[in-house]
């Protein structure tokens, strides 16, 4: 399976045999940050920008109404369910989230349910990204007015695809408010002499990382001026990303949506040490990677918040076709028999 296939897909329901609570107390939720993640195996940056950030986050993905317009209250559910099992906070409007293929005004809207569900209880990453730069720097900003605790953006798509571009792109919207920015580097090659220019932009304080070459991630962090916080994007890789102890602070993926606990508490693992017992909930993982990256109809993917209860609409062309009903109750079946999502669906 190519990383271009993964990376496409990868951005919940408490998983059987995993406690929500104890997720909650180690990931995501009251517990205070230094006690949750005390251990040097996950890193957690110095400043105030960096504290709570550690831990599991969902790439949420955007609901939709029969009518393909927002489900905005759909947008709230999505936060606490997240939030009741483990997460420590939320990528809005990235890859999985459909971003390119909302409106502005759509995103915003998302922005600022997203921020109204959480109540300070989650961090907030607000995707820009646009093929216009100056689109990016206009999104940034509602952004930032929507109270969004960082903003993020891929590099220039389609036009501009050069360093120079990517740095001026990235200048632009990082200057564009006060708040932390955050590279997304998704299917690029990191290039630690080079990138490390990146983090010379002031307000540039991170990376969601989606590939699996974590030596130069290490490399780039090694030659930082600054202190920054890198999350691991590829959801079946993450541990992976973890056991190089002082590089990665968590993951952002997709299956965070579908099975948040089981990646709170594969960081709350890592996070001890804990990796033989952590590689358990990965093999779990994996598997639902295996199924979920195995359709390329986008809307299959999507459609396990339909099977764990919270249904999502299908995804929008030319991410996805909607699935007829006996489409789902096939797709269905293959959750069923992986035999470790509990499916709400039928109540």
């Amino acid at each position: 399976m190519s990383e271009t296939t993964r990376r496409g897909f990868m951005g919940g329901m408490t998983a059987v045999g995993v406690s929500a609570t104890a997720d909650a107390m180690l990931c995501g939720g009251d517990a205070a940050p230094s006690a949750a993640f005390g251990a040097a195996s996950l890193r957690v940056p110095d400043g105030a920008e960096f504290a709570g950030m550690a831990g599991a986050y969902a790439a949420l993905v955007t609901p939709y109404r029969a009518d393909g317009s927002v489900n905005e209250e759909m947008v709230e559910k999505l936060v606490e369910h997240g939030l009741a099992n483990g997460l420590r906070g939320f990528y809005l409007t990235g890859s999985t989230g459909e971003g390119f293929l909302l409106s502005s005004d759509e995103r915003v809207r998302v922005y600022e349910r997203a921020v109204k569900a959480a109540r300070g209880r989650a961090k907030m990453i607000a995707h820009v990204g646009c093929l216009s730069t100056d689109d990016a720097v206009k999104l940034a900003r509602r952004a930032a007015k929507a109270g969004v605790d960082w903003v993020s953006s891929v590099a220039p798509v389609y036009f501009g695809q050069n360093f120079d571009a990517a740095f001026a792109h990235y200048s632009a919207i990082a200057g564009a408010t006060d708040l932390p920015f955050m590279i997304y580097s998704v299917g690029a090659q990191v290039v630690p002499d080079r990138d490390v220019r990146f983090f010379e932009i002031p307000n540039v304080k991170g990376m969601k990382y989606t590939g699996y070459a974590y030596w130069t991630v290490k490399q780039l962090r090694r030659r930082l001026p600054k202190p920054a916080i890198f999350f691991a994007g590829a959801d079946e890789q993450e541990l992976c990303a973890f056991a190089y102890g002082d590089t990665f602070s968590g993951c952002i993926g997709t299956s965070d949506n579908m099975i948040p606990a089981h990646h709170a508490r594969i960081c709350a693992l890592a996070a001890e040490g804990r990796f033989a017992e952590a590689q358990l909930l990965m093999d779990e993982v994996v598997r639902f990677v295996d199924l979920v990256v195995s359709a390329p109809n986008a809307s299959y993917w999507k459609s396990v918040m339909r099977y764990i209860g919270l249904d999502c609409g299908p995804a929008r062309s030319p991410a996805g076709q909607p699935l007829g009903e006996a489409e789902y109750q096939a797709y269905a079946a293959k959750i069923d028999a992986l035999g470790f999502i509990e499916r709400k669906d039928r109540a």
